[in-house]
């Protein structure tokens, strides 16, 4: 039988609370974005939840890392996760804290085997969308030149990038909110490639087991019959033998 390793049940133990505390983070991020009259104490008390939050999946890589026995690879295969626990520590913006935790609860939730490919996308989209939406509402509210002022505006704008439809009645002005639509629009093309694969999967799944059902109900028919065929060359000889005898 095999036995989970150290590592194996840390991350199924820390799963659920790792999750949590995202909701929690992706509310602390957009309280002082969706409501910018909040008082210095709303948004000091924000900032300092969504580093807690960081520190903690920092601190869940470090003991994954100390809990794996060959910790090089650890390192080599789960690269992406040292980036983003290292991104924040490079420039204190509040786009790098959201960045590096959505890197981190993608990665930790990919862990999960009993997520589904289409609930894990479905999650995805909503989460693209929403810090998508929150994040250029942040950069170009205050933009002199910025036309996406509203949360209404920033999400109709999040959807129209993510599908590349791109209408064009609201776009970002400054550089930051450009680097956003060029990360939503890749998330959007890479996301859609996900679903086409995943229904393409589903429907070869589906007729290489209608090949399979359809061969062996050929192999059944053609046992059939040369049982009846044995049965009538039988029948056969033991009318010959009793009209010979």
């Amino acid at each position: 039988m095999h036995q989970q390793s150290a590592q194996d049940r840390w991350e199924q133990w820390t799963q659920r609370p790792l999750l949590g505390l995202a909701v929690v983070f992706a509310v602390a991020y957009a309280v002082p974005i969706v409501d910018p009259s909040a008082g210095p104490s709303v948004t000091f008390a924000c900032t300092v939840v969504e580093w807690v939050v960081w520190g903690t999946f920092a601190a869940d890589y470090l003991v994954r890392l100390a809990l794996t026995p060959r910790r090089r690879e650890f390192v080599r295969t789960h690269w992406m996760d040292l980036g983003a626990v290292v991104l924040p520590l490079l420039q204190p913006l509040r786009l790098l804290r959201l960045v590096s935790t959505l890197m981190l609860v993608g990665r930790r939730a990919r862990m999960a085997s009993q997520i589904r490919v289409t609930t894990y996308v479905g999650g995805a989209v909503v989460g693209l969308l929403m810090f998508g939406s929150l994040a250029v509402l942040s950069v170009e509210r205050d933009s002199p030149n910025g036309n996406i002022r509203t949360l209404g505006d920033a999400v109709w704008w999040s959807f129209t990038t993510m599908t590349t439809v791109g209408y064009g009645d609201h776009a970002p002005t400054t550089g930051l909110g450009r680097m956003i639509a060029v990360g939503l629009m890749l998330s959007g093309i890479a996301l859609l490639g996900v679903v086409t694969a995943n229904i393409a999967a589903w429907f070869i799944e589906r007729f290489e087991k209608d090949d399979v059902e359809e061969r062996q109900q050929t192999e059944a028919i053609r046992a059939l019959t040369d049982e009846v065929r044995a049965l009538r060359a039988e029948v056969e000889a033991l009318r010959k033998t009793s009209v010979g005898g």
